[in-house]
């Protein structure tokens, strides 16, 4: 009887899954959730997580990088999203052959297949090279995350009710590559070893590349291609993002979301060196490290799930308020952990780390949505696209500050490839500033998440720009009130 009604209870979920899907399907073009599944799933989920493991080992393996000198590195494959609002404004201002954006899904595409091939077949890279082939890389996933993401905040405007389905349909779909790619990514590791499992990350651009060949737009008429057309063009996009910046509704959340990127420190590589270190640390294999990253995963998909049932209908104060706390808490159990007190109180290394990923992940994930759909409701038509590279290239720019400065304090703390003594003290740091930031979230609206942010009239003169200038890519349907 108990399992005809845990059959009844995971068909019921099942429909319910189908029904959303056909909803948010028949509410936006198919080609948009196609590139969704590309850029979001293939992209920044499995070639993300694989990046992450697989460039770890390479650095530490292959290069024998000490954790500090790591962590500054990383920071530097963030060059390209910072440089997001770049990227939007050739989007949205510089059409190729009367295209805005199918042609730079190609160009991302391109200039990650070919970073990552020379990655994979230059087994004698020096480090300048190497460095300057993984920003290749990620700049590949920047450019083709703008692309994306503009036709992700024009849908959310034009329909709001699909703000809110349309980020639960990214974080989806990015964890649920990330599952994947951590699960396979010690398999990679041990049998194709850190230097050739790097070719791996050429699986997303190929993909992307084919996404501009496929993705649904209209194509412009001849008048864009005009210069005089297009120096116009750009500035009244500069002129209307500055505008818009400039509204207290946009600039106070948009410091909040900054401030709590970058003083979130991360201490990630001191972390991953101490789990792989045979006498300090708990002295993890490569298998179980992605394993422990799938875990990561799908505490992820949880986080996104939570979300989506339970709380996209509260305010974005109210509800970043309590998710940065909690995220502030699951930072305890981080330092619990570094301390070793877990085998104090009977838990063995192998099921705590669990518990801290795991509780890592979902409330990262709880903090981490509801920013974005805040910055989808920031934009304005028209210029969504470069708006919004904007607002991700702030957030970039505070992940930036985050990682170097996590760099910083390993270097100042002295936590080299074989010396941990102090990153409990490193991870203490960065838990109370996680706690610090609670004190900045008067900057956050008190607005509801399907609540319009900018003023009416505002978003009135953007569309009518939009409207003279024949804005390109048509997702959604276009309805009169909007």
């Amino acid at each position: 009887m108990e399992k005809n009604e845990d059959e009844v209870v995971a068909m019921r979920r099942r429909s319910e899954a189908i029904e959303w899907m056909r909803m948010v399907s028949s509410k936006v073009n198919p080609s948009l959730i196609l590139g969704i599944f590309l850029i979001y799933g293939v992209g920044q989920g499995f070639s993300g997580s694989l990046f992450r493991v697989v460039v770890d080992y390479y650095w530490k393996d292959v290069q024998l990088i000490q954790p500090s000198s790591l962590q500054f590195y990383l920071s530097l494959f963030f060059i390209p999203w910072l440089l997001k609002p770049l990227w939007g404004i050739l989007t949205d201002s510089f059409p190729i052959r009367g295209f805005h954006r199918r042609p730079y899904f190609i160009i991302s595409g391109l200039i990650g297949t070919l970073s990552a091939f020379l990655l994979a077949l230059s087994p004698h890279l020096h480090v300048a090279p190497a460095l300057l082939c993984f920003i290749g890389v990620s700049a590949s996933l920047a450019i083709a995350d703008v692309t994306i993401d503009a036709c992700i905040a024009r849908s959310s405007i034009e329909v709001r009710e699909v703000a809110s389905d349309l980020q639960t349909l990214c974080g989806l779909c990015s964890s649920l590559g990330a599952l994947i790619g951590f699960l396979l990514s010690g398999f990679f590791l041990h049998h194709l070893g850190p230097q050739r499992s790097l070719s791996l990350l050429a699986l997303s651009p190929v993909f992307t590349t084919l996404l501009g060949f496929v993705i649904y737009e209209h194509r412009t008429s001849g008048q864009h291609d005009q210069n005089k057309q297009v120096v116009e063009r750009v500035g009244v996009t500069i002129r209307s993002m500055y505008q818009t910046i400039m509204y207290p509704q946009v600039w106070k959340p948009s410091l909040y979301m900054f401030l709590s990127l970058a003083l979130n420190v991360t201490t990630h590589e001191g972390h991953f060196y101490w789990y792989t270190d045979s006498k300090a640390g708990p002295a993890f294999s490569q298998e179980f490290v992605g394993v422990i990253y799938a875990i990561g995963a799908v505490a992820s998909i949880m986080g996104v799930i939570i979300y989506q049932k339970a709380l996209k209908d509260y305010p974005f104060r109210k509800l970043l308020f309590y998710a940065q706390l909690l995220y502030a808490l699951s930072g305890v159990v981080d330092l619990i952990f570094v301390l070793r007190w877990n085998l104090i109180i009977g838990i063995p290394d192998y099921f705590f780390v669990v518990i801290e990923e795991t509780a890592t992940r979902i409330t990262g994930k709880l903090r981490w949505m509801p920013m974005m759909v805040l910055s989808t409701q920031l934009c304005p038509l028209g210029i969504e696209g470069t708006f919004f590279a904007l607002l991700m290239c702030i957030d970039s720019i505070g992940t930036l500050l985050s990682k170097m400065g996590g760099g910083v304090l390993l270097r100042i703390l002295h936590i080299t490839r074989t010396d941990f003594a102090n990153l409990w003290l490193a991870v203490l740091v960065r838990d109370m500033l996680r706690f610090a930031t609670l004190a900045l979230i008067f900057l956050v609206p008190q607005a509801g998440q399907h609540q319009g942010l900018l003023p009416s009239q505002h978003l009135e003169e953007n569309v009518n720009d939009d409207n003279m200038d024949e804005e390109t890519l048509e997702l959604v349907p276009i309805k009169g009130e909007t």
